[in-house]
């Protein structure tokens, strides 16, 4: 960073679209407002809630929720299918808005992105008055909210779009952030999930302001190599830059299965389907020189989980037949969801591909599989923020009052 502005001085918003899909249905359909409704896959096929929108949540739904459960839950649910075309061109739109007012914008997903405006002669230079201006745009153009956190990083910028949602802005000063940071629970740190959490809890740590407590060496004695990020972001530093050309880490495809494998073989069986959409999915991202590692990914009937992976540079049959043997090998459950992938890395050698092996062919695993379609009525619907789709809340346009609950411009 040294050619960019300190920490403090930088400028980020983290613009994220009120429950993504949901709001475009409701957008499209205004019969739809006020009703709870769920866009992903069928109950009866075992899909998922890809994102619902607030009525739904009031009954507990959330994404990745089990479809069935949610009508459980609320019997009069709506379900609509993902409509992935329609969301790319509004997501297009509202990034394109985004860049009329700085280069640096990082797309996480179809719903949200990072954008530094520090350089920004934009409002005055204003990255509050830039936050707003883009959300009212959307509003205009799109026809959907957004919701954005306005702050010196990407770490804060982040958890301020979500303080006020939906269609809300929250702003984090720089001399504000000391204390904003000191009281956020540590659920809310990036990389801290139930078990982490859980963890921090029985050693009495419930706030950034216990963790700061703990000095780095004491945090990577309990969390390992997470301990010193721990320590950076309970303090507020995140020096990470917005990066407009954010490489992709892995690639991968994945199905819930309406009835369960209940054999190695009938894994085998769909793993040649999943094979012939990975292949699909990796040439359209141009990532063929790019594979370091492959993985298969199995859920079992009782839902628990697990992951096999290698080494590898080519997509060999052989070798995603070891990988599943060896996940398969690990639970005597039936097989709910199976998955395959690749993780990316450096462009690979010619040598380095000669070298690797295990890239014979296997019976009856075929290689040369007629190209299927993504969208088969069985698959789920990623949830929003898979590679696919995006990630988030809801909101109906104009349902909420929009509450820019901020101060200053952070810098």
């Amino acid at each position: 960073m040294s050619d960019s502005p300190s920490s403090a001085n930088r400028k980020i918003i983290h613009c994220d679209c009120d429950c993504f899909y949901a709001s475009i249905e409701m957008r499209d359909d205004p019969s739809l407002r006020g009703r709870p409704l769920a866009v992903g896959g069928r109950p009866e096929g075992r899909g998922v809630v890809a994102t619902c929108n607030y009525e739904a949540r009031h009954f507990g739904i959330h994404s990745a929720m089990p479809m069935a459960h949610a009508l459980r839950l609320c019997p009069e649910l709506l379900i609509l299918p993902p409509a992935m075309e329609k969301y790319r061109i509004a997501s297009n739109q509202i990034q394109a808005i985004m860049l009329e007012y700085s280069e640096l914008m990082e797309p996480l997903s179809l719903d949200e992105a990072y954008l530094d405006v520090t350089g920004s002669d934009r409002c005055q230079g204003s990255a509050t008055l830039i936050a707003r201006e883009i959300r009212a745009r959307v509003f205009e153009q799109v026809g959907i909210t957004v919701s954005a956190g306005v702050a010196p990083n990407k770490f804060l910028a982040k958890i301020a779009s979500d303080w006020n949602k939906p269609d809300g802005m929250f702003v984090v000063r720089p001399v504000d952030v000391a204390d904003f940071v000191s009281q956020l629970p540590v659920k809310k740190l990036h990389g801290v999930g139930k078990v982490t959490a859980a963890r921090m809890h029985s050693l009495g740590i419930e706030t950034c302001a216990d963790l700061q407590t703990w000095t780095p060496e004491a945090l990577t004695r309990v969390f390992g190599s997470f301990g010193d990020r721990l320590h950076q972001l309970s303090h507020g530093i995140d020096d990470r830059e917005v990066n407009p050309t954010r490489e992709r880490k892995s690639i991968s495809v994945e199905t819930t299965y309406v009835r369960d494998l209940r054999s190695l073989e009938a894994c085998r069986v769909e793993m040649g389907e999943l094979l012939a959409q990975l292949r699909k999915r990796i040439a359209r991202a141009q990532a063929g020189d790019t594979m370091h590692k492959l993985f298969v990914k199995l859920r079992f009937a009782d839902f628990s989980r697990t992951t096999a992976e290698c080494v590898a540079h080519t997509l060999a049959p052989a070798r995603v037949e070891r990988l599943l043997r060896e996940a398969h090998g690990r639970s005597s459950k039936s097989v709910r969801l199976m998955g395959v992938g690749i993780r990316l890395g450096p462009p690979v050698t010619q040598f380095e591909l000669f070298q690797e092996p295990g890239n014979e062919p296997v019976p009856d695993m075929v290689d040369d599989i007629a190209e299927v379609d993504d969208a088969e009525a069985r698959h789920a619907a990623p949830p929003e923020g898979a590679d696919d789709a995006p990630s988030n809340d809801a909101a109906t346009p104009g349902a909420a009052a929009s509450s820019d609950r901020s101060g200053a411009d952070p810098a």
